[in-house]
C-alpha cells in the first residue's frame, strides 16, 4: 500500500510541489503549481488523486525569532483552504531557509538561471518535505524505541 504525502511550499505567485516516495522516506520535487492561473486549484485535487495523497505538508514560514508573521498567518489560510479542497489532512512544516537551501542546491548543480527560477519552488517543497518525513521518523522511531524498552 502507499502512502504518499504531498509537499507544498506556497509562494504569492507559485506553489512548489513535492511528493513522497511509497514509504514516506524520501522527497522529490514535482513541479511548481502557478496561482494566477483559474485552474490552480484543480491541479491541487488533480495531484492529490495522480499520486494516491493521504496527506498535504505546507510550508510555515516561521520568523527568524520563532514567532509567526503574516506570511505564517497566510500559509496557515492556504493549509485550511487545501484540507477544505481536498478533505485531507494538513499537517505544517517549519520552512525557514528552505528556498535558501534549495538556491544552493542548483547553483551547485550547475542549473542556469532561467532554469534555477522554474525549479526553486518545487526543490525548496521537497526540501521542506523532507525535514517533515525525517522529524516524522525520528519521532516515530523513539516512539518504537520507549516501547520496547519496557
Amino acid at each position: 500500500m502507499s502512502e504518499r504525502i504531498l509537499g507544498l511550499d506556497p509562494g504569492e505567485r507559485r506553489i512548489g510541489v513535492a511528493v513522497s516516495d511509497a514509504t514516506c522516506t524520501i522527497a522529490s520535487p514535482v513541479e511548481f503549481v502557478d496561482r494566477q492561473t483559474r485552474d490552480h486549484e484543480q491541479r491541487l485535487i488533480d495531484l492529490c488523486s495522480e499520486w494516491e495523497i493521504v496527506e498535504i505538508v505546507v510550508g510555515f514560514p516561521m520568523s527568524l525569532d520563532g514567532t509567526e508573521g503574516p506570511a505564517a498567518t497566510r500559509a496557515r489560510e492556504f493549509g485550511e483552504s487545501v484540507k477544505r479542497l481536498t478533505g485531507l489532512p494538513v499537517a505544517f512544516q517549519d520552512e525557514r531557509f528552505t528556498t535558501v537551501t534549495a538556491e544552493r542546491a542548483l547553483l551547485e548543480g550547475g542549473v542556469r538561471r532561467r532554469s534555477r527560477r522554474n525549479k526553486r519552488d518545487q526543490v525548496a517543497a521537497a526540501v521542506m518535505l523532507q525535514a517533515f518525513l525525517d522529524r516524522r521518523r525520528h519521532e516515530l522511531g523513539n516512539e518504537h524505541d520507549t516501547n520496547t524498552e519496557r
